[in-house]
């Protein structure tokens, strides 16, 4: 996709995911210093949100903090489920792009009540509800979104909440390798796709997602409801080969974000050779699978996975003659707080 195109130009959807190589490029890892100082000293992270505000920005951020090996104590989950939690010695962070959402107000309005001293509130609206009810919220820089699904937010969020490991990091890829990403990203959203796979999804009633719980392939399931209005699952890790095979039909298709070569060959015989539906890998390098190849850069490949399942959609939502910016029951703010009359 991209802006001269005029089967896309026209979306607001696909003029905010554009902009999101500029938001690469421009970001400040060391805006949030003072939030990343907190979260050191105190050794507890808890990152709650919902729909798109957790699902990629939280999941990518514990996946690293795993991978990184890090001593620190992070988890995520919805803000109402929060409720039930202690999170007295946790640095609570809660993202909503409205600043309006009805679960996180009112998690921070009962954390402030019990004295919490450390709620960090992350939105892209001023003077919100969740503004006021934070020792100290953050405002995005990303701008406004008219379409209905979130896209340049999501990556801004992702990106916030990563640069609050760099106190844990003497070189860190995010600073090293920002210039490069930016550069990666517009190749990624620009890439031409083969039209027997965009095809392919396109006619397929189930569009399913695997991959790792990192929130790449469930942010992406999201979007393809939102944005192809197709029925859509995610399918963590092996799930896609451990049981739900007994219910998949030929024609339905599994996207698989970045497959784990010692796994590959099980999808093929399970679900290809199988059950007879259409495997296709979105990932750096060849696999078994009709791939859709795209740029690797440290630190940034679950950013340029993600860019790369935008595009993939787009192209199966302009197939389709959908109206990328609007649905028929989604909303932008999926449960807003409303004062009291």
């Amino acid at each position: 996709m991209n802006l001269s195109d005029p089967r896309t130009r026209s979306f607001a959807l696909v003029r905010e995911m554009m902009e999101t190589p500029r938001i690469v490029a421009s970001f400040d890892f060391h805006r949030s210093a003072p939030a990343a100082r907190e979260i050191r000293q105190t050794g507890r992270l808890f990152l709650t949100g919902e729909g798109s505000s957790r699902i990629f920005p939280a999941k990518n951020t514990l996946y690293e903090i795993q991978r990184m090996g890090l001593n620190l104590a992070a988890f995520t989950d919805g803000a109402r489920q929060a409720h039930e939690y202690d999170l007295s010695q946790s640095v609570v962070f809660g993202a909503s792009n409205s600043g309006k959402t009805k679960e996180v107000v009112s998690l921070f309005t009962e954390l402030a009540r019990q004295g919490h001293q450390k709620r960090f509130g992350l939105t892209a609206n001023a003077g919100t509800n969740l503004e006021a009810l934070s020792t100290q919220c953050y405002l995005l820089n990303c701008g406004k979104e008219d379409a209905v699904a979130a896209t340049k937010s999501v990556v801004e969020q992702a990106l916030f909440y990563r640069s609050l490991l760099l106190p844990f990091e003497t070189d860190s890829p995010m600073t090293r390798n920002q210039a490069e990403a930016a550069a990666k990203a517009q190749e990624t959203l620009e890439a031409e796709l083969d039209p027997a796979l965009v095809e392919k999804i396109a006619a397929a009633p189930v569009v399913y997602f695997a991959g790792r719980n990192n929130g790449v392939a469930e942010e992406l399931t999201l979007k393809t409801n939102e944005i192809t209005h197709k029925k859509s699952d995610f399918l963590e890790g092996t799930y896609a080969v451990h049981g739900i095979e007994e219910v998949m039909n030929p024609g339905e298709v599994v996207v698989v974000v970045d497959p784990f070569p010692a796994e590959a060959q099980k999808f093929k015989e399970v679900l290809v050779d199988g059950v007879g539906l259409a495997v296709i890998a979105v990932s750096a390098r060849e696999t078994i699978f009709p791939t859709i190849r795209i740029p690797s850069v440290a630190g940034y490949d679950a950013v340029l996975q993600l860019l790369a399942g935008w595009n993939l959609l787009v192209h199966v939502g302009v197939a389709l003659g959908i109206n990328l910016d609007k649905a028929e029951r989604a909303r932008k703010i999926g449960n807003e707080f409303l004062a009291p009359a």
